[in-house]
């Protein structure tokens, strides 16, 4: 029923191959013009032998021989056979060349397609999914799909014109000849299908452990710091030996079954061969078929070996690309939980409000209540700041204003207007983000600072650059760098310290002059000093935006206009540093705690 349930799967491809249906045609017919070219030569070649025998049976009775025209004929279906055998190859190049390539296109297809649908997904979707699984589907499974595309669709055509043209020939021969010729076949195809299947179960073990090597070795390079830090090279070696010995086992495993496939062949070909030469052999003595109609079998039962012994592993690639494509479908057809596709068309001019209205959230896979009946309203060019305490729900409300998550209940409103009916592009390309976990791509400074502009060649995409990184005080050490802003940062920005990642992700978050500025803790390994010249630029360039400041260090929020305090995913306390302080609340042991630890650290420092 799961095989059934997965070939179904496979209808979701007939869109694609309707789009390069002329390709498909035209493949076809070359693979049925190769194959005519391929049984040409039996033909010929009974025609050769029977035009031997005739002579040797001349000279036998003491006739005489044309020695000339006998060279002609003989010459002459050389030549023809030498001439069938290139046109069958120039033929099945082309056919190659339009199935094949078919295939690729396709595979091109699908993989921008999986792309696309990757973008338009919600975080709740990479939050339960984790990424080596993802990459495996767009590269892996979309790698099986081409298999069945391209060559098991192929396969399965040329086996189908083959089977038709060479039974035909061989029936309109000898009917009990070609009985007993095509008999071991079909155990061919059995035999051939039962080692693929065993070899697919297997190699699907491989893969998995190759899969947990690959990501172990992923999260060592990843970790190298922290792995280094606490001498675990040897340890990690031991279980990196462990992974790669199960492979080896698992490896030599698929490898002895695989090692069937040749042999078997062998053998069911050649009772086959055995089988012709022997009920050939007394036809021909019968006088109901000559010599040359053994040798003509001959090539037919050995045109028909492959593909027949390919039926097997062609419906293999079936099976595979069947079970892969269900999860390529699965990814086609999730659900988009954050969708403004009806929505494209209203785009906004300006942010002039934020307002969150009794909105309460909840995350799906966790089950945490990460804000309950939350209110609060933004006015365009005030700057805000959240504080409170880790998992008090900071970051949540900075992912409701960019609506990567979708409210539980309540309403965000931009401008008045709900904001999940606000076009995603429009909203989104007016807020500059500084995310809390600093993340860079790995390439240069410049590219990841310009990371949103337009044209990074500019001179005016230059200058911001320039205005960004002395904003975020980064300016400094780019121009310290071999290469200044051409210095290429390795995986994650792994070799700048962690201050230098937060300053390029706040010159980032500053390009193309954003309306709102949303910090989301990103202050966390920048010293006092550093985070006290950073926060002074910073609200030297706010003048008439609008900005949203989340941290659990006053230091940060103390300059903004209203501060929120969140405890348990609620705002227990709201006002200016100087109210909040005269509550003598939360927020007012949080400063004396804060601040006597900074005069302690001054003390020690002295």
């Amino acid at each position: 029923m799961e095989v059934i349930n997965n070939l179904k799967s496979l209808k979701s491809l007939n869109k694609y191959l309707f789009r390069y249906r002329k390709s498909l045609l035209i493949g076809a017919l070359f693979v049925v013009i190769s194959n005519f070219f391929a049984v040409i030569p039996a033909q010929l070649f009974r025609k050769g032998l029977d035009l031997i025998a005739k002579q040797i049976d001349d000279i036998s009775k003491h006739q005489s021989m044309d020695i000339k025209e006998f060279d002609k004929h003989i010459f002459t279906y050389a030549g023809l056979i030498i001439l069938m055998a290139l046109l069958r190859g120039i033929f099945m190049f082309f056919m190659r060349q339009t199935l094949i390539v078919m295939s690729r296109k396709v595979e091109y297809d699908l993989k921008n397609d999986i792309y696309k649908k990757f973008q338009e997904l919600s975080l709740t979707y990479y939050r339960r999914n984790n990424t080596g699984d993802l990459m495996a589907k767009i590269s892996e499974d979309v790698s099986r799909v081409r298999m069945y595309i391209g060559p098991a669709i192929m396969y399965l055509i040329n086996l189908s014109t083959l089977i038709i043209l060479i039974v035909t020939l061989m029936l309109s021969v000898n009917v009990k000849l070609t009985f007993f010729a095509l008999l071991p076949l079909p155990f061919l195809a059995l035999g051939i299908y039962f080692v693929n299947n065993i070899t697919y179960k297997r190699s699907t073990f491989l893969q998995e452990k190759l899969s947990d090597i690959t990501t172990f070795a992923q999260e060592t390079f990843s970790g190298i710091r922290v792995l280094k830090s606490f001498s675990a090279e040897n340890e990690t070696y031991q279980k990196f030996e462990t992974e790669a010995d199960e492979y080896m086992k698992r490896s030599m495993s698929v490898i002895r079954i695989e090692s069937l496939f040749t042999p078997l062949i062998a053998l069911l070909v050649g009772f086959s061969v055995l089988i012709t030469l022997y009920v050939g052999g007394k036809e021909v003595i019968k006088g109901n078929m000559t010599a040359g109609n053994i040798a003509e079998f001959f090539f037919y039962v050995n045109a028909l070996t492959w593909p027949v012994a390919s039926l097997g592993w062609t419906t293999n690639l079936i099976q595979r690309a069947a079970a892969s494509q269900k999860r390529i479908n699965d990814i086609l057809d999730e659900f988009r939980d954050i969708d403004d596709s009806k929505y494209l068309a209203n785009t906004i001019e300006s942010i002039n409000t934020i307002e969150f209205d009794k909105v309460t959230f909840k995350y799906q896979n966790t089950g945490i209540i990460a804000l309950k009946s939350v209110s609060f309203k933004i006015e365009k060019g005030q700057s805000v700041g959240f504080i409170g305490a880790t998992g008090s729900g900071k970051s949540t409300i900075t992912q409701m204003i960019l609506r990567n998550f979708d409210v539980t209940s309540g309403q965000v409103l931009i401008n008045n207007e709900a904001i999940n009916k606000l076009s995603l592009e429009s909203l989104r390309s007016k807020i500059g983000y500084v995310p809390q976990d600093d993340f860079l791509f790995s390439d240069s400074i410049k590219n990841n600072i310009l990371f949103r502009s337009d044209d990074k060649a500019s001179s005016s995409a230059m200058e911001e650059m320039y205005k960004s990184a002395e904003i975020a005080d980064i300016l400094k050490d780019i121009q310290g760098f071999t290469k200044a802003f051409e210095t290429e940062i390795g995986e994650r920005g792994i070799t700048l310290s962690g201050g230098q990642k937060q300053r390029v992700a706040i010159a980032r978050g500053l390009i193309n002059n954003p309306e709102l500025l949303i910090f989301d803790d990103c202050f966390s390994a920048i010293d006092t000093n550093t985070e006290s010249i950073i926060l002074h630029n910073v609200f030297n360039y706010l003048v008439g935006k609008t900005a949203v400041i989340v941290s659990h260090r006053v230091s940060t929020v103390k300059n903004c206009d209203t501060i929120y305090v969140l405890e348990d995913g609620q705002i227990t306390e709201f006002g200016s540093h100087a109210q909040l302080l005269e509550k003598k609340g939360y927020y007012y042991n949080l400063y004396s705690k804060q601040l006597a630890q900074a005069e302690l650290d001054e003390l020690v420092k002295s």
